[in-house]
């Protein structure tokens, strides 16, 4: 009987969440596309509410504001990719762990291509949306840093992990610039751009580096 009941109350939790990211998906979808129309900040709160056929009350369970909702965040999506930094394989360097992620993302992004274009595009049209945009991405990179401290037995002080994953937002960003920038009938393949990317950091940008320049061009100006 016992066994039954704890079936039934596993089944009953796994119904919610499935409801529960249902309503997230709707709220997104209906705010992405009314910003698409009407532009995202000539939309409102009971707008996408009444779109996606839940209550004003509803949203606010799932976002904070507008501006999250038609970005599509979901604060799971950090919590898995946090998740798998701290339980990824012992052997697996830093870079290695942060590949692995950015290879998870790429996937993600690749299945959702046509809303995250139209999500970039709104970005650059309005400035609330990009002032939010930025505010989640320095949230993220702050939350990985501190689990891949964590991970590498580093202090949360310490600048190492915060420079690899803020290092590697960059990379994948300038590769999709570059994706973008590349001539129409030679588009090249976003994934191996962004290997491409990490190869180069692994290896050093620049092992030629003097980190004594700066103070012998200070004698030499003395």
């Amino acid at each position: 009987m016992v066994g039954v009941m704890q079936t039934e109350d596993v089944a009953a939790g796994g119904r919610r969440e499935r409801k529960k990211r249902e309503t997230r998906l709707a709220l997104a979808a209906a705010a992405l596309r009314l910003a698409v129309e009407k532009g995202p900040d000539n939309v409102t709160v009971e707008e996408i509410s009444e779109a996606a056929d839940v209550s004003v009350r509803t949203f606010f369970n799932y976002f904070p504001h507008k501006e999250h909702a038609i970005l599509g965040r979901d604060p799971e999506d950090l919590e898995r990719s946090l998740t798998r930094l701290r339980e990824a394989p012992p052997e697996q360097s830093p870079l290695t762990m942060l590949r692995v992620l950015v290879n998870q993302a790429l996937a993600d992004f690749g299945d959702n291509a046509g809303d995250a274009k139209q999500r970039f595009e709104l970005i650059g049209r309005s400035p609330a949306l990009l002032a939010q945009f930025v505010l989640l991405s320095a949230e993220d990179e702050r939350a990985l840093s501190a689990a891949l401290a964590e991970r590498m037995g580093e202090p949360p002080t310490s600048l190492k992990p915060a420079l690899l994953v803020g290092t590697v937002t960059t990379a994948v960003r300038v590769a999709a610039e570059k994706q973008k920038l590349a001539g129409e009938h030679e588009v090249p393949d976003l994934t191996a751009l962004v290997d491409q990317a990490f190869a180069l950091l692994a290896d050093g940008l620049d092992p030629a580096y003097d980190k004594d320049v700066l103070s012998r061009d200070q004698e030499g100006q003395s």
